[in-house]
């Protein structure tokens, strides 16, 4: 167990607050690093998938988990950012210009879909955010000039300085660098006055209002950030599928990145990336387990949307904090073994609820 004892401000700058944290993640970028020798084509595909809706899921993770907006419609800045990279890489623009791009335009989406959230909360914006879904996938499937329509659009590989991206081994370490800057901007931009801010609107609005936090910049400005990394995630995706049409960024899309935060672990950095091995794991999963199950249930139609509706009931009733919650418990109960006590997340939970207002 680790006791940390803390002599300066310094100390309280550092991502890593001691040794184990930088052994380990040091640990797991050389094994990301090397995954291409270690693991098949088609495992690095599906890895690459993981790092891609890890991208999303910072972004929604940053609206949802930390600022307490829920979205029902995120799939739509995916969309924006797809078919955003996917005209100017055809266009000729280089890939860093046309992700940039990408980001800008899915923001300043963004912006205009959280105007909604100064007004309505809840369930409303809930229904607000869907409807905006539909809207996009409505424009992406009648703008045929520009987005293909309904029969889609292929995009080139990227391009940098010439060097053509081609091979999946090439992509994936582009999908994994802008990860990780992704996840280093994230995560110093919640130790900033701003990230603080947009924790304080989620635990209690009107708290934050009465310490002279100016609600509608900072919610429209969590829409904005968190759509520019879903605008991201959609560039990367467009490559890595070489073709999008607008049913690929559907209401299923929006349900799967918000399974997937709810399931990772809302409020935790660690939730999106959980979420996402998840998302893209689980399917792979369920096709090996059905081939053992009886023919009736293994080739219904609907076992996925089953399995996945009772995994997400199952984690709302038992384990709300998702499966980085579900560690942090089993990680406390290893470290305090045997002087574990069952009901301390418990009794943490109740004062939680009563510390704040609502």
């Amino acid at each position: 167990m680790h006791f940390i004892f803390k002599t300066e401000y310094g100390q309280d700058l550092k991502l890593a607050k001691h040794g184990g944290h930088i052994f380990w993640y040091s640990l797991l970028m050389l094994v990301l690093l090397a995954a291409p020798w270690l693991v098949a084509e088609y495992w690095l595909a599906q890895l690459t998938f993981i790092l891609i809706y890890s991208i999303a899921g910072l972004g929604l993770m940053l609206l949802a988990g930390f600022t307490g907006l829920f979205s029902l419609g995120h799939a739509a800045f995916l969309g924006v950012g797809a078919y955003t990279q996917a005209v100017l890489t055809n266009a000729g623009v280089p890939f860093p210009v046309a992700l940039a791009g990408a980001a800008l335009l899915s923001a300043a989406v963004g912006f205009v879909v959280g105007l909604p959230a100064l007004r309505v909360k809840g369930i409303y914006l809930g229904i607000a955010t869907l409807s905006f879904g539909f809207i996009v996938e409505e424009v992406m499937a009648r703008w045929e000039s520009v987005t293909g329509g309904n029969a889609g659009i292929h995009i080139k590989p990227p391009e940098i300085m010439g060097w053509k991206l081609s091979s999946g081994e090439d992509f994936y370490f582009l999908c994994l660098l802008i990860t990780v800057i992704s996840t280093l901007l994230i995560l110093n931009l919640l130790r900033t006055p701003t990230g603080r801010a947009f924790v304080a609107i989620r635990d209690s609005e009107i708290s934050a209002q009465s310490m002279g936090i100016h609600l509608a910049y900072y919610k429209t400005l969590s829409f904005s950030l968190s759509a520019a990394l879903a605008g991201v995630a959609g560039a990367l995706y467009a490559h890595k599928l070489h073709f999008i049409s607008p049913d690929q960024f559907n209401i299923l899309q929006s349900i799967d990145l918000l399974l997937m935060i709810v399931i990772g672990g809302l409020g935790s950095v660690h939730g999106a990336f959980l979420g996402a091995i998840f998302l893209i794991t689980m399917p792979q999963f369920i096709s090996i387990v059905k081939d053992y199950l009886p023919p009736v249930i293994g080739m219904a139609p609907g076992l996925q949307g089953l399995v996945y509706g009772a995994v997400l009931i199952a984690f709302v009733l038992f384990e709300p904090l998702g499966l980085y919650g579900r560690w942090l418990k089993i990680r406390t109960y290893l470290q305090m073994f045997p002087f574990y006590r069952k009901g301390m997340f418990k009794r943490q939970k109740s004062f939680q609820k009563s510390d704040r207002l609502k």
